[in-house]
């Protein structure tokens, strides 16, 4: 005992020194800041009386060139000197009240003296001695900790692997500076800074795991294998946070090569990048790019069709199965998300390019400018060798080159005549110091009405055909909705056969008549959304984006096979990490999951797997129930952080279920949040109906864009990727949860607890939970 008091008054010390250093030099950063601040607005501003501006004849102009561009290099590296030093200042301040939170003593083979390595999230170096008093979290040491227990240990650094032994692992808990915890551990992570850390209520924000990383993790953090990393975890293993602390590491790692807007990152819905914006902040870097699919599909085809988003596709197959259409939409959906329907589209391509295309009218002031019987008649007088990309480009440089001849003959127009006779005095103005400017007159020969008159009329058609020239430049000639609509008009043997092994010839012809009245009404399914642009950009030429270099896609289980292809067209130099955990695979009416369609899409050689079994987020009692609703479940490794048992509480009608539920939760207002999961959206607002009367709730539906304290309603989809202090699922009955379809909606459902988990429901209790063993939850009347 008294050898644990003295390493913790030594430890106190140390900080305490750390500390005073840290004031020290924060003074001193921003001092500087503020000096290199005011040198940049004294150079902005007095830029142009430093320059020697002199343009007499060449070799002044030279000098002149070359002085402005001293000057401007001058400013650059002031902007830049500045940005470093705040940078600096941020995560020195960040560092003060916790200067770190851990120590590992490591001796390196061949070495007499143990090096104490402190680990924090930035780098702390004493410029007084030249030694890091602090080892950012993500240097190649530092990982000695994260992967090693005491013993043997090695390590990558840039000149080659360092080996040695692991002598200490030493954990804090510090705040303000104080020492509140310290633990000695032989393990990766101890337990007791997990239950500290894991104990706590939940936040509006996910916060940063640096401390408490499992080995696992790190593997994923640090991970530089191949093109293709996916990341296979159980509900609450910490698969987002050890991205969003991967992110982190590849910005350090390659901090002189990569920047933050180099890395996109797709998340589940626009709430959850509220939730998770603060992590790499915390960290010291900047954000990411952050969309979800629906935003990029929504940009890009808005202007055709009012697009479905996948939350309302999911309500409609959660609430719709009486409707007539509803198995052919089911059957639909599943097709059009596999790779067999790709190919089916790539066999339509392929007859596109000999016939078929389907394009339209080019019009001005009513009247046919080129008719599309000319345009597809054009298109194919193209040599077939060349590809349908190609065509479309040549078809607009020839309709381009025919519009200038229009062009000519539009100026002689009599509508021409009288739009420069009602030109404003303002208009007419602006049009002569536009002629002006491009020389087609001088003031001498603007007297000559005819030459005026001419010009003007250059000018007036000129600018009405931009907009013709810029819908050309577009492929608006292109019908693509009709383009679309034309693979369910055409019998299946036109261009390859109807039926593909999964869907028969009859669910082919039910599915085409339900494709064509949508496409029809200006609708695209959730289904159809990726296809659709499949083809156009097929056909248009792919948008793609080569300055990504990392995309990391979360909830990856939700996305289709055609989507992931969809997605790697896009992004062809980046490297993809992808998250997901099949059993939260909602979307049951997919073919299968995208994640393991990705083997076909990489080269195997170049694809990394890592999985994490092991569940932190919930207290063993909620982990030991979710994971009997699983028929694999066994698999997930529970944390060992005890709480209450989950509870079953019938009641007998949905006044009682609200009635119930208003009075348990006030009796919870400890808990900073609270999430009441209903099964649908439809369900979220009655029972929020019901509720707002009792107790102050709050609704969350697609449109949420920020992740709020408090109590909240919210489908069980959108509620994915979010953890709260307790969960109330508002009606597990085997009415709302019968269906097999459901039972990882439900299980992702109850896998949103940490600490508790309640289970209301009136009539039978959903077979999820009636087959599972009681001891495993309580029951409540």
């Amino acid at each position: 005992m008294d050898q644990i008091k003295n390493d913790l008054k030594e430890e106190q010390t140390r900080i305490n020194y750390v500390r005073n250093k840290m004031i020290e030099d924060v003074a001193f950063l921003q001092k500087q800041t503020s000096s290199v601040k005011t040198d940049i607005v004294k150079i902005r501003k007095n830029f142009w009386d430093d320059v020697t501006v002199n343009m007499d004849d060449a070799v002044e102009a030279g000098e002149t060139a070359t002085s402005i561009k001293q000057q401007a290099e001058f400013l650059s590296e002031r902007e830049h000197r500045h940005k470093h030093l705040d940078r600096d200042l941020k995560n020195l301040k960040r560092l003060i009240d916790t200067p770190y939170f851990a120590r590992i003593d490591f001796l390196e083979d061949g070495e007499r003296v143990i090096e104490s390595i402190y680990l924090g999230i930035a780098s702390y170096l004493d410029h007084d001695s030249d030694e890091f008093l602090v080892y950012d979290w993500r240097a190649p040491i530092s990982s000695l900790y994260y992967d090693y227990s005491l013993g043997p240990a090695e390590f990558t650094a840039p000149g080659g692997t360092v080996r040695g032994e692991l002598k200490l692992k030493r954990q804090f808990i510090i705040k303000n500076a104080i020492i509140e915890g310290m633990f000695d551990s032989g393990i990766t992570i101890g337990d007791e800074l997990l239950k500290e850390v894991l104990g706590k209520q939940s936040d509006t924000q996910m916060k940063s795991i640096v401390a408490t990383i499992q080995q696992e993790q790190n593997k994923v953090i640090r991970n530089e294998k191949g093109s293709l990393l996916i990341v296979k975890g159980a509900a609450g293993s910490g698969k987002t946070s050890a991205a969003l602390q991967r992110v982190a590491f590849l910005l350090y790692k390659y901090r002189e090569t990569l920047e933050a807007e180099e890395i996109l990152l797709f998340s589940p819905n626009p709430m959850f990048n509220s939730y998770i914006r603060n992590v790499l902040p915390e960290l010291g870097e900047e954000n990411m790019q952050q969309t979800t699919f629906q935003q990029y599909l929504q940009h890009s085809l808005g202007e055709y069709f009012e697009v479905e988003d996948p939350f309302s596709q999911m309500e409609y197959m959660l609430t719709a199965q009486k409707e007539d259409f509803y198995e052919i939409r089911h059957k639909a959906a599943k097709y059009k998300s596999s790779f067999q329907y790709m190919d089916k589209i790539e066999s339509y391509l392929t007859y596109l390019s000999k016939q078929g295309m389907v394009f339209q009218d080019i019009t001005f002031r009513g009247d046919v400018l080129f008719s599309s019987e000319a345009i597809y008649s054009y298109f194919y007088s193209l040599s077939s060798t060349i590809s349908i990309t190609n065509r479309v480009k040549l078809v607009s440089e020839w309709l381009l080159s025919e519009l200038k001849k229009l062009e000519k003959k539009e100026r002689n127009k009599e509508w021409v005549e009288e739009e420069i006779q009602f030109l404003s005095k303002e208009e007419y103005q602006f049009y002569f110091q536009k002629l002006s400017k491009q020389k087609r007159f001088s003031q001498d020969t603007f007297d000559d009405f005819n030459r005026e008159q001419e010009n003007l009329s250059k000018y007036v058609v000129k600018r009405h055909f931009n907009s013709i020239k810029r819908k050309i430049a577009a492929h608006d000639f292109i019908n693509m909705p009709a383009i679309y609509q034309q693979l369910f008009e055409l019998p299946g043997k036109t261009f390859e056969k109807s039926v593909d092994g999964e869907i028969s010839v009859s669910d082919w012809a039910d599915i085409c008549s339900f494709s064509i009245n949508e496409i029809k009404h200006e609708r695209l399914t959730y289904e159809d959304a990726t296809p659709f642009l499949y083809v156009k950009e097929k056909i248009e030429g792919f948008k793609v984006n080569t300055s990504v270099k990392y995309v990391f896609i979360d909830e990856a289980q939700d996305y289709s096979a055609f989507q992931f292809a969809f997605i790697k067209h896009i992004f062809p130099n980046a490297r993809f990490t992808v998250l997901g955990d099949l059993n939260q695979a909602i979307y049951a009416h997919h073919s299968y999951s995208g994640i393991e369609a990705l083997k076909h899409l990489f080269d195997s050689k170049r694809t990394e797997l890592i999985e994490l079994k092991r569940s932190y987020r919930s207290t063993k009692q909620i982990i030991e129930f979710t994971r009997a609703l699983l028929e694999n479940g066994k698999e997930i490794d529970p944390f060992n952080r005890e709480g209450s048992k989950p509870v079953t509480i019938k009641k007998d009608s949905t006044e009682a279920l609200v009635n119930a539920i208003a009075q348990r939760v006030k009796a919870l207002d400890s808990y900073k949040s609270i999430a009441i999961i209903c099964k649908t959206a439809q369900e979220s607002e009655n029972v929020y109906k019901l509720l707002k009367e009792k107790t102050e709730v709050h609704l969350v539906d697609k449109r949420t864009n920020e992740f709020d304290l408090g109590i909240v309603i919210i489908p069980a989809y959108l509620a994915k990727g979010i953890e709260f202090d307790a969960v109330f699922i508002f009606n597990g009955s085997k009415e709302q949860y019968g269906s097999e379809d459901v039972r990882k909606l439900f299980y992702t459902a109850c896998t949103r607890a940490m600490h508790e988990l309640f289970v209301y429901y009136k009539g039978e209790i959903t077979p999820f939970i009636s087959e599972i063993p009681q001891h495993l939850y309580k029951e409540q009347v």
